[in-house]
């Protein structure tokens, strides 16, 4: 609780300095983010490239292997406007794999999306093609995200799902994503709106800051005025409450039926590509996916997101792993390594 208030007050001087003109809200959340490092593991070996223009850091283990290794390609979380490799995992149980690729993409709102979800491609496609000269197995290599970082994960895999010139992903872990911006009313949009580190409004606010939108029309998205009744019609079969299990809709209520602004679905219209709502992929592209793992956290407004992406899936005949922290809350991995920050959950144990 009192990392959460920390973290809260943080935001807050960030919205004041932004409307006091004194520094733009995301470069100063930017400099906090990037200002809480964890310790590096000593058994690792770690190196700062570049594949193609995209900055990665390397993890190795100092002690030699008869074998090649299993390799692991990170996307850290952040909205696509925060974070960086300068922190990533979490450097303190990056030991606990073989060798580590942890992903820099360019950040919004400097760079326009869909820059991210293109940078983390291009880093996979180079580490997939050279990974024997860093001695791993290319066959054997997971792609991992938590939040946003869970998003580029996903649709990363989808995007080179049929692609021929290159080894498969062996699998992907999907730490809390974001994975579909058609509906904000699922139970645990309701259950979790003012919980946590990430609040509803805040996270639309965010979804529009990186799409760089004025977060005016937050009230019309949430409402889900943003869609028209023939999308709804075409997705509710991936995409509503219905398809969540009765045990996580406790208290949940319909929401009234929202009034369609075409002015704000054109305007937000980016939200509906699959690269930013991968949930939205054909079932062409879901039933050829590698063997997933997905982590939600109850006390989490996305938590809905991860169990329609497992229904998906499963009901296209992909192994899913799932695990769910009944006491996390979205951010938690961020935690981990911070001495007085951290919080205590089983998320090491998984790795």
């Amino acid at each position: 609780l009192p990392s959460i208030l920390q973290l809260r007050h943080l935001e807050w001087t960030a919205n004041k300095s932004a409307s006091l003109g004194i520094c733009k809200k995301h470069v100063l959340m930017r400099m906090i983010s990037n200002g809480l490092r964890a310790r590096r593991a000593s058994e690792l070996l770690v190196k700062d490239l570049h594949f193609g223009e995209v900055p990665v850091r390397i993890y190795l283990p100092r002690s030699p292997s008869a074998s090649k290794r299993r390799g692991v390609i990170l996307f850290h979380g952040g909205c696509g406007m925060y974070g960086s490799i300068s922190k990533e995992l979490k450097e303190k149980i990056t030991w606990k794999v073989l060798s580590f690729i942890s992903s820099r993409y360019r950040l919004s709102p400097e760079h326009r999306y869909p820059t991210q979800s293109l940078d983390c491609v291009t880093a996979t496609t180079h580490f997939l093609r050279t990974a024997e000269s860093y001695g791993v197995d290319p066959d054997r290599i997971i792609v991992c995200g938590d939040s946003a970082g869970g998003t580029f994960a996903t649709s990363t895999c989808q995007e080179l799902v049929n692609r021929t010139d290159i080894p498969k992903i062996r699998a992907q872990l999907l730490i809390y994503p974001f994975l579909q911006s058609l509906n904000f009313n699922l139970p645990s949009h309701q259950k979790n709106a003012s919980i946590g580190l990430m609040s509803l409004e805040r996270m639309v606010c965010f979804i529009l800051m990186y799409l760089r939108k004025d977060c005016s029309l937050m009230e019309a998205i949430l409402a889900g005025s943003h869609i028209p009744e023939s999308m709804n019609l075409k997705y509710r079969k991936w995409i509503h409450p219905d398809l969540i299990p009765e045990k996580f809709k406790q208290d949940y209520k319909p929401p009234l039926p929202a009034s369609y602004i075409p002015q704000v679905h054109e305007e937000t219209k980016e939200m509906f590509d699959t690269r930013f709502s991968p949930l939205l992929a054909e079932d062409a592209v879901v039933g050829h996916l590698p063997d997933t793992c997905i982590i939600t956290c109850e006390h989490d407004v996305l938590r809905d997101d991860g169990l329609l992406y497992k229904k998906r899936l499963e009901d296209n005949n992909v192994k899913v792993t799932w695990c769910h922290i009944e006491e996390g809350f979205h951010g938690v991995l961020c935690f981990l390594g911070y001495g007085i920050f951290s919080f205590p959950s089983n998320f090491c144990s998984l790795l």
